[in-house]
C-alpha cells in the first residue's frame, strides 16, 4: 500500500489517488463528494474504442479493500465505452487465480488485478500477458514484471515516513519523547514497510525513542485488544502510530475506556470515521495519513487508455507509464475538509 495538493495535475500525487484525469485529455479536479472517485470528472469521457475491463480483487473484508471495489464500479460507469466485468473477490489465491482465468477465457481487453497475494498470483497475471491482455496490477505487486504492463499503488514505506516526521515535529522540542506503534500484520511485507519509515523518520528526531510495538490485525477486535496491551504496559507516553483506520476503530475504544487522553495518535488509511475524529479534534487522533483506495478508480482510467492505445494527459509519452507511486497525504484538522470526501467507511 505507497501519496500534496488534490488539485494539482501532479502525475503521481494525491491528484493521481483521486482518479484524476489519466487519459488523453486533462482537466483540473473539482471538489470531490463522497465517495471519492464517483463525482471526480472522468478523463476523457468522450467516448472512443469500446473496452471491456476484467477486474478481480481480494474479499471485501475490510472497509479498504470495500472501498477499492467501489471506486473501480463507480469510475467505470462514467464511460459511455467501458465494461466492467467484475469478480466476487477471494482472499483463497486458488479461486481468485480461477476467476482471473475465467476473464481471460472471456478475452477481456485489459485486466485489473488485486492480488489476495500478488507472489501466489503472479503466475495467472503471465498467463493473461502471454494471452495478449495486458494487466493492471493494482497495488498489492506481481513477483514478476512481466506479470503485468502497469503497476499503481501506494507506498507503504511513505506512509510511515510522514507519520514520522509528522509526530517527529509535534514532538521535536520535548525532551525525553516516548511513542508507540500499533503494527498491522507482521506477515505482510506492507506492515513492515510502514515500520521502516517510521523508524527511520524518527531518526531525524534524536530526542523521541520508540519504546513499545504491537502488531494487530487489520479488524476492530485486534485492534481494541493489542491496544488495550500497550496501555496497560506503557502507563506514559506522547504519541501513538497506528497503521490502519479500521483497527484503529477497536484502538480508540480501548484508549476511551482507559481514560486515557495524555497523547495524540496518527492513524493510517483514510477512513471516514478517522477524518470525522479529526474534524471534531475532541479526541486523542490528530491525524491520519493516506493510503487512498481511489487508486482503483486510476486504475481504471490506466485500463481504459491502455485499451484505448492511449497515453496519459499532462504527459508527454504516447504509453501510459509501467508504474505510478501515490503519495502518502498527512490528513490533519487544518486540511481536513478538503480530504473528507474521499474518506471510506
Amino acid at each position: 500500500m505507497q501519496q500534496t495538493s488534490r488539485r494539482g495535475l501532479l502525475f503521481g500525487t494525491a491528484a493521481v489517488s483521486a482518479g484524476a484525469l489519466l487519459t488523453a485529455c486533462t482537466s483540473n479536479e473539482p471538489k470531490n463528494q463522497a465517495p471519492a472517485a464517483s463525482n471526480v470528472p472522468a478523463a476523457d469521457d468522450k467516448p472512443g474504442t469500446p473496452v471491456t475491463i476484467g477486474f478481480a480483487g481480494p474479499q471485501a473484508d475490510h472497509g479498504w479493500l470495500n472501498a477499492i471495489n467501489q471506486n473501480a464500479k463507480d469510475r467505470a460507469k462514467k464511460y459511455a465505452d467501458v465494461t466492467l466485468e467484475i469478480t466476487e473477490g477471494s482472499n483463497d489465491t486458488a479461486i481468485q487465480i480461477g476467476q482471473i482465468q475465467t476473464l481471460i477465457n472471456k478475452k477481456v481487453d485489459v485486466l485489473v488485478i488485486l492480488p489476495a497475494d500478488g507472489k501466489a498470483l503472479t503466475q495467472v497475471g503471465l498467463q493473461a500477458m502471454k494471452a495478449g491482455i495486458p494487466v493492471i496490477n493494482l497495488d498489492r505487486i506481481f513477483a514478476s514484471p512481466q506479470a503485468y504492463r502497469c503497476w499503481i499503488g501506494g507506498d507503504n514505506y511513505g506512509m510511515g515516513l510522514n507519520a514520522g516526521r509528522y509526530i517527529g515535529e509535534k514532538l521535536k522540542d520535548k525532551p525525553g519523547a516516548t511513542v508507540i506503534e500499533l503494527a498491522g500484520m507482521d506477515s505482510l511485507e506492507l506492515t513492515k514497510q510502514r515500520t521502516q519509515g517510521f523508524d527511520d523518520a524518527l531518526k531525524n528526531y534524536p530526542n523521541i525513542r520508540k519504546v513499545a510495538r504491537q502488531a494487530a490485525d487489520f479488524t476492530v477486535e485486534s485492534g481494541q485488544a493489542k491496544m488495550a496491551q500497550l496501555l496497560q504496559a506503557q502507563p506514559k507516553f506522547d504519541a501513538l502510530w497506528n497503521h490502519d483506520d479500521d483497527q484503529g476503530v477497536g484502538a480508540l475504544r480501548a484508549i476511551a475506556q482507559a481514560g486515557r487522553k495524555d497523547f495524540l495518535m496518527v492513524g493510517g488509511a483514510g477512513a471516514k470515521s478517522a477524518m470525522d475524529a479529526i474534524k471534531a479534534d475532541d479526541g486523542v487522533l490528530k491525524a491520519t495519513v493516506l493510503y487512498p483506495p481511489t487508486m482503483a478508480a486510476s486504475a481504471i482510467d490506466l485500463a481504459r487508455a491502455l485499451g484505448q492505445q492511449k497515453g496519459v494527459g499532462g504527459m508527454a509519452e504516447l504509453e501510459i507509464p509501467a508504474s505510478i507511486t501515490l503519495y502518502s497525504a498527512v490528513v490533519t484538522k487544518e486540511n481536513v475538509d478538503e480530504y473528507l470526501p474521499t474518506g471510506f467507511s
